[in-house]
């Protein structure tokens, strides 16, 4: 609550005797601008009635609106951050009895995993002087590399099917460069791996430049980046109870209404995604199953054979490929050959060693409470620095409120005015004290 309280009492210039009390009692006057009755716009001084002291009355009035907004809306967000912090507390908890108490991975299956990842890593490894090698090897070496933060990962770890040949197939399909591309979260991460002087040539001093001759590494040649912030996103349903979420999408009908002879689906949703990786979501809330991977497969179709892809070609709008070798790119791009083996390829996970939906979806919303509680972080600080503006204005208004009420009861002592009342000249006088509060 904000209060001003001025008085002003009159000093009799040409007798030493004190003003009458009644005297004193007309010439004072109180304001206090607390919402009561008496409003600096009721006040019989002339101080009072310029439209200068009304607008600085409005705005300080208004600064104090917004002041307790702002403090509002801090005190909603702070109590919305502490509701998702106990949230996730409770199911760190409910899913560490989970996996204590219905482990369903074996020993055997986790190290199967981790030995796929590792083939895949040492494959990547043998392109030396690649970015992708250089930033498997800081993955394996450096714990935490602050300025390749949101820097997921190469695009050949992030995925995995449980067929050799779909994993060579779409391995070919894509192509080495996109295999070894780096995927990031956010142009700003872009930005961090690769960095230029005035000329426009690349500053071997920086980003994964710098981090790879750290450690005895070096990058020769160019090299793909996904950014996942300036993909286009799948916007459709998701199977439901499905932990994976893969995406529900039409499939191809003959005019029978029957699925064609050896369809298996789409290649989008035969990628198996980690459970670290699944619980990813960019700062739109998406996976990277509706962003990276449905950018690089999109309609893709997986066929048994060669022979099915082909009759089913009528029906094949964005490419398919088929398990014994066959690649059509769309329907008027075949590829025809030998198959090639590039060398880098998603690896291989048995679908027994895929954790249960309990566990997955625990996981995940727990990633997704996780990001809601970093932009109510955003949003608070946001706030706080709203805030701290308002409560400059304030300053600078109060500030001017003073001087405007000092500047008024200083100019009639300055230039005082005698009146006259049946020829008799009245005593000069002006004021001696002001007090000015605000609380």
């Amino acid at each position: 609550m904000m209060s001003v309280f001025v008085s002003q009492m009159p000093i009799n210039a040409g007798s030493e005797q004190p003003p009458s009390p009644m005297a004193a009692q007309n010439d004072s006057s109180s304001v206090a601008m607390n919402g009561g009755g008496n409003s600096f716009g009721q006040a019989k001084s002339p101080i009072f009635t310029t439209k200068a002291f009304q607008k600085l009355e409005d705005d300080i009035k208004l600064v104090g609106k917004n002041i307790l907004y702002h403090e509002e809306n801090i005190k909603y967000l702070n109590k919305v951050r502490g509701s998702f912090a106990h949230k996730i507390a409770d199911m760190e908890v409910t899913l560490a009895k989970n996996q204590s108490s219905n482990n369903d991975m074996t020993k055997c299956n986790v190290l199967s995993q981790k030995r796929s990842l590792e083939e895949t890593v040492e494959s990547i490894m043998q392109h030396e002087k690649s970015a992708a090698s250089v930033l498997c090897h800081l993955t394996r070496n450096v714990s935490k590399m602050s300025s390749a933060r949101n820097v997921i990962g190469v695009l050949a770890t992030l995925g995995h099917v449980d067929n050799i040949n779909l994993s060579r197939l779409l391995s070919e399909y894509l192509g080495l460069d996109t295999m070894l591309a780096i995927v990031c979260k956010s142009y700003q991460a872009v930005r961090c791996l690769e960095t230029y002087d005035q000329e426009g040539s690349i500053k071997q001093t920086t980003g994964l430049y710098r981090l790879g001759a750290c450690h005895g590494k070096s990058i020769d040649g160019r090299f793909n980046v996904i950014c996942l912030q300036g993909l286009i996103p799948y916007v459709g349903e998701f199977m439901p109870d499905d932990p994976q979420r893969r995406l529900v999408i039409l499939e191809p009908k003959l005019p029978n209404g029957e699925s064609p002879a050896g369809f298996l689906g789409f290649a989008v949703n035969m990628i198996y995604i980690d459970n670290e990786n699944l619980a990813f979501v960019t700062d739109n809330g998406y996976g990277l199953r509706e962003t990276l991977f449905y950018s690089l497969f999109s309609r893709l179709q997986v066929y048994r054979t060669r022979n099915d892809m082909l009759q089913a070609l009528p029906l094949i709008s964005h490419g398919a490929i088929s398990l014994d070798g066959g690649i059509i790119k769309s329907r008027s791009v075949l590829i025809l050959g030998t198959p090639k083996e590039i060398g880098v390829r998603f690896g291989i996970w048995s679908g027994d060693s895929f954790p249960s939906k309990d566990y997955t979806k625990i996981e995940k919303e727990i990633k997704e409470l996780k990001w809601k509680s970093d932009k109510i972080n955003y949003d608070i600080r946001r706030e706080q620095d709203l805030l701290a503006n308002e409560k400059s204005k304030f300053e600078v208004k109060k500030k001017e409120f003073l001087d405007f009420i000092s500047q008024r009861l200083i100019d009639p002592m300055q230039h005082p005015v005698q009146a006259t009342h049946e020829g008799a000249t009245t005593p000069k006088h002006g004021l001696s004290k002001t007090i000015v509060e605000i609380d």
